[in-house]
């Protein structure tokens, strides 16, 4: 299931965020500590959805907090991006696919008309979600993003709602 943030995710945002596996192929170091944590979640659940800029969904599973997918709203309301983090524990078992589809779906249906995704080019479970998503790859960025200590290669990925 998807929905917004809350307060009791804390624990369990700071736990899959803080794991270098995880962490690994995205933008922030590990460990991340509580207290950021604490005022990530906060901003995510005040945030308004559809709004532009980033918008987090958690993802839950059981009742519990599995991970999360973003969507950058542009300005025009027209154009997205997407972003998702996933527990280790519970990839490569579909949900982030199944999240990922469901976030999709919602922003389609509110009058986006392309969205968009990048990953890191090692990261090669998250290009086959995105592949599998219906996604096009559109790009290769050859050493564009310094990333922890060295330069990384970029793909990049479309999607319309004609796909």
């Amino acid at each position: 299931m998807i929905r917004r943030f809350a307060t009791r995710d804390v624990a369990a945002f700071t736990a899959y965020r803080s794991d270098p596996e995880v962490a690994r192929y995205q933008g922030w170091d590990a460990p991340v500590p509580e207290a950021a944590a604490r005022r990530l979640v906060a901003g995510f659940a005040a945030a308004e959805e559809g709004a532009p800029g980033w918008f987090q969904y958690a993802v839950e599973r059981d009742g519990g907090l599995i991970g999360d997918v973003g969507i950058r709203w542009a300005g025009n309301r027209v154009r997205a991006e997407v972003g998702f983090t996933i527990a280790r524990a519970h990839q490569g078992n579909g949900y982030a696919t199944e999240a990922v589809r469901c976030v999709l779906d919602r922003v389609f249906a509110a009058g986006v008309r392309r969205v968009s995704a990048e990953c890191d080019a090692r990261n090669t479970a998250s290009a086959r979600l995105l592949e599998r998503l219906g996604f096009s790859r559109e790009g290769h960025r050859r050493r564009h993003t310094w990333l922890k200590g060295e330069w990384t290669d970029d793909l990049l990925f479309g999607l319309t709602v004609e796909d």
